[in-house]
């Protein structure tokens, strides 16, 4: 027969164990101070967002389920460029830029010439009325035969630009002069290379 002493002792045991158990869970998590990965933080910056739905505030449609975000709207394209204005023509400049030089014994033409000649050209595809003569000439050097050839290539390369650049062919003609139209009399370099040219010679402006 178990005394009573022996069974009031054992009810309180029963008693304290589940409080016992509960302590040292308590005891064991406030023992633990070991740090939260690096990897594990997590930084926000500006204010918490808060799902409006855990405020008590209507939810909007685009966070409600099943709902989809809109789709972004294209960009615009950026405007396309201004087209290139027409080119003015400049009256004093077509009439200043009528001569194109050339190198000893040479009919080639330097691209430094070609923008005068573009403002020939489109002066004369804009007037087809006017008239012009190219004439060829050459410096006081070789025979005159020579001097006539060369002349007379250089004024043909010249109507050649001309009519690449939008002038018609009937509004062109050439003529060479060889030696006989030295722009400089003299008989020095200087001379020379003002003489080797082919001049824009305008027989009807409009």
């Amino acid at each position: 027969m178990i005394r009573p002493s022996i069974r009031r002792r054992k009810t309180r045991m029963r008693a304290s164990l589940p409080i016992a158990l509960l302590l040292s869970t308590l005891l064991s998590a406030c023992a633990f101070k070991g740090e939260i990965p690096a990897s594990k933080h997590i930084s926000q910056n500006g204010p918490l967002k808060v799902h409006p739905g855990l405020l008590g505030k209507p939810v909007p449609a685009e966070l409600q389920p099943g709902s989809s975000l809109p789709a972004a709207s294209p960009a615009p394209l950026a405007a396309s460029a201004t087209p290139e204005a027409p080119m003015k023509m400049d009256p004093v400049g077509l009439r200043t830029q009528r001569s194109v030089y050339f190198d000893l014994n040479s009919a080639a033409i330097k691209a430094d010439y070609d923008p005068a000649l573009r403002a020939h050209a489109r002066y004369l595809a804009e007037h087809p009325k006017a008239r012009v003569r190219i004439e060829g000439n050459a410096d006081e050097r070789g025979n005159p035969e020579y001097n006539r050839q060369l002349g007379l290539k250089r004024a043909e390369n010249v109507r050649t630009i001309l009519a690449r650049h939008g002038a018609g062919k009937n509004q062109i003609s050439i003529k060479t002069l060889g030696a006989s139209n030295p722009k400089m009399t003299g008989h020095d370099e200087e001379s020379w290379a003002e003489n080797r040219r082919s001049d824009v010679v305008y027989e009807r402006e409009s």
